[in-house]
């Protein structure tokens, strides 16, 4: 899987793979791709996938509009920590050694490797790379640059997320010219995955030597140097402020393999930025863009209407997926005194009142998050089996009772349930706490009000915030919100400095390494990580170890419905909300498409990789 920027937290949506386990001792060098349970979709013989429209015609420019809450962006590299790189930037100039299809999943085939190997004892995956592989300047992909790409994402100036998800791998060997082998600490199905998904680019980049020094510029000062990639796009005009135009290599090395053909089909692909929600809308409206995904409920419901609809030139579109919900959340960070006891986090879930907001604000359009693994066959149900009881026993008296009973289900405020009875319930946990209201405020026993700040980067979140906070207040807990900027937003992120936040964390039918990052122990101590809750737990990292681990599908998805089963009944996050479709409105005299998105897709990304212009 290719390792997007770490404040997405979209890390499994971008699987690229490699070859079914080989059970030889000696290589074989025939290994077109890897299923991460040996059940490859393609044979060797594809020529294409099922998909993409082989024929489809090149040219044409494809424009969109940045879903980024940021104005502008002021780097070109895309894994260093500070600033803002543009919008899929590193999809589109960046080759893997192997690349996913999207209608399966934990799966993938080679793209800068055209084989692989893994040992019988699965300690190492040895890929071999393409000849005719090449960057944007001509030079070929050679072994030398693999590692280079591999040290310096394990280096100091990239995102901690590296290190985490890449901690069991102990290594990377040259073996020659055109081949490498990574070595891994111990047996895991899902390394050849994550280290055949980790972007190559050439040892060139950035390689000018700094001035004042005489030396090679370290990577974090590498930022507007322009990316030496192998894909299928290059950076073209650019408008700072305004808008970013990556154009396609006509003579883009892979064009021609099964996995790459029928994609990369546009001539240009122009981003534009705009600052706020309304200008995108009437901007699309107005005819100044071809593509976009809605998030927002209301407007999809209320405000996607005009001319060009009546026309049909734009045309509104529901496209059905399958893909994993996710777990978007309201992040509770236990870092902070306020929020480390599990029974005023509890407390804090118990004030919302989703079902409320799904049919005033939302127009019925979601449905409620219940746990991390939703969409999955990782997703619990009922009372732990036996297999989940055996990974969970050994740290019950670490876990919440609850744990041991039937799967999480967030609160609800119909049927049976009301409001009323949740915040009675809230209130009673909160006494068993310490709190108690006093003149309306809740305070503990040294008189400490219990008051939160909200953190976000965009003013128009207090509108779903608001009636959560109203909740709390009858309580006597006062959440404030507050918005700063995006740059100031991402600061404080990074350095955990917040108590209340909202992120959208991306699902997987896979989930694997990157949990660490999400929840190890590790990670709550390291600064931008993903462990935005400080979760800090002997349990969770052992149940991550043995999920990672599992060298057979039962195991495994023991192991991933005890993480959820874990997580989700010590309240570290207030599951929010998730959509079954994705809602995108394109520009239909411009654009063609396939009969069908596969069903892994995402929005448009899979617009970007497979629609072509007519």
């Amino acid at each position: 899987m290719r390792i997007p920027p770490v404040r997405l937290r979209f890390l499994p949506r971008q699987c690229g793979a490699v070859l079914a386990m080989l059970v030889l001792a000696a290589p074989a060098w025939a290994a077109h791709g890897y299923a991460l349970w040996g059940d490859l979709k393609y044979p060797a013989s594809f020529t294409h996938f099922a998909y993409v429209n082989p024929v489809a015609p090149k040219g044409g420019e494809l424009r969109l509009v940045s879903n980024l809450r940021v104005s502008t962006f002021d780097k070109y590299n895309p894994f260093t920590l500070r600033g803002n790189a543009p919008a899929y930037l590193s999809a589109l100039m960046f080759d893997t050694l192997l690349t996913g299809s999207l209608d399966e999943t934990g799966s993938g085939y080679g793209l800068l490797a055209e084989d692989v190997d893994i040992a019988p004892d699965r300690l190492s995956a040895t890929f071999r790379l393409r000849p005719q592989a090449r960057f944007h300047n001509g030079a070929p992909v050679l072994a030398a640059d693999v590692k280079h790409s591999f040290d310096t994402l394990m280096g100091p100036h990239t995102s901690p997320a590296y290190k985490t998800v890449l901690d069991d791998v102990a290594g990377l060997d040259v073996i020659d010219e055109r081949t490498v082998r990574y070595r891994f600490k111990k047996p895991n199905r899902e390394l050849p995955l994550t280290v055949g998904g980790l972007p190559v680019f050439s040892r060139d980049w950035g390689n000018e030597p700094d001035p004042k020094t005489g030396q090679r510029k370290a990577f974090d000062q590498v930022v507007m140097d322009i990316p030496i990639g192998s894909g299928p796009y290059k950076i073209g005009p650019v408008r700072f402020g305004k808008d970013i135009t990556y154009v396609r290599d006509p003579q883009y090395w892979a064009r021609d393999l099964p996995v790459r053909k029928g994609t990369a089909n546009f001539d240009r692909i122009t981003v534009k930025i705009y600052k706020d929600n309304t200008a995108r809308l009437e901007a699309l409206k107005a005819g100044e863009f071809d593509l976009m995904r809605f998030f927002s409920a209301g407007d999809w419901a209320r405000r996607v209407n005009g001319k060009r609809f009546d026309t049909g030139e734009l045309v509104k579109t529901e496209f059905t997926h399958r893909l994993p919900t996710g777990f978007q959340s309201y992040v509770l960070n236990t870092r902070r005194p306020l929020l480390a006891d599990i029974r005023v986090r509890q407390a804090l879930g118990l004030a919302m009142d989703y079902e409320w907001m799904n049919r005033q604000m939302f127009y019925g359009a979601y449905q409620r998050v219940q746990g991390l693994f939703g969409n999955t066959d990782c997703s619990p149900s009922g009372m732990p089996s036996g297999a989940e009881l055996a990974l969970l026993e050994p740290w019950r008296a670490q876990l919440p009772a609850t744990v041991f009973g039937p799967a999480y289900q967030a609160p609800r405020t119909d049927g049976e349930d009301s409001l009323r009875g949740n915040l009675r319930r809230a209130q009673a946990l909160l006494r068993e706490a310490g709190w108690t209201v006093q003149a309306g405020v809740l305070r503990n026993a040294q008189g400490q009000a219990l008051e939160l700040e909200y953190l976000d980067s965009n003013e128009a979140g207090a509108r779903v915030v608001t009636p959560w906070a109203r909740n709390l207040e009858r309580l006597g807990i006062q959440l404030r919100f507050r918005p700063v900027d995006f740059a100031l937003y991402q600061q404080r992120l990074r350095s955990f400095n917040f108590d209340v936040t909202s992120l959208a964390y991306g699902g997987t039918h896979n989930p694997g390494p990157e949990y660490a990052d999400l929840f190890g122990s590790k990670a709550a101590d390291t600064e931008d990580s993903g462990n935005m809750a400080g979760v800090k737990s002997p349990a969770v990292d052992a149940i991550i170890g043995r999920m990672v681990q599992a060298d057979n599908r039962p195991d495994f998805l023991a192991a991933c419905r005890a993480l959820d089963r874990v997580i989700m009944h010590s309240h570290y996050l207030v599951p929010q909300w998730s959509a079954s479709t994705h809602r995108m409105v394109y520009n239909s005299w411009k654009l063609d498409r396939p009969a069908a998105m596969p069903p892994y897709a995402g929005g448009e990304n899979w617009a970007i990789d497979t629609w072509w212009s007519n």
